[in-house]
């Protein structure tokens, strides 16, 4: 009985600590790009009509379709992400 009880207090142990480091687990920020890239390619989806969006620090112009892709200058054409290789 001892033993069940060390054991399952040793369990309760690790569960807390599992939890709390869990629970301090944060999404990695987000860059100023991605997000207006992410929130103008919701709005064309949502909207149904295509939305241009200029990259903040850059001359280059990004057309965002209704059917989630982009289109511009060193994008990936399905997920709207900018290669680094032409920053």
């Amino acid at each position: 009985m001892l033993e069940l009880i060390v054991v399952v207090t040793v369990l309760g142990v690790l569960a807390g600590i599992s939890g709390l480091a869990i629970a301090s687990l944060k999404a990695p920020r987000e860059s100023e790009t991605t997000r207006l890239l992410r929130t103008a390619r919701m709005q064309a989806i949502r909207t149904g009509r295509p939305v241009s969006l200029g990259v903040p620090h850059s001359t280059r112009i990004i057309l965002l379709l209704p059917d989630g892709r982009a289109l511009g200058q060193g994008l990936d054409q399905l997920t709207g992400v900018l290669n680094d290789s032409t920053h």
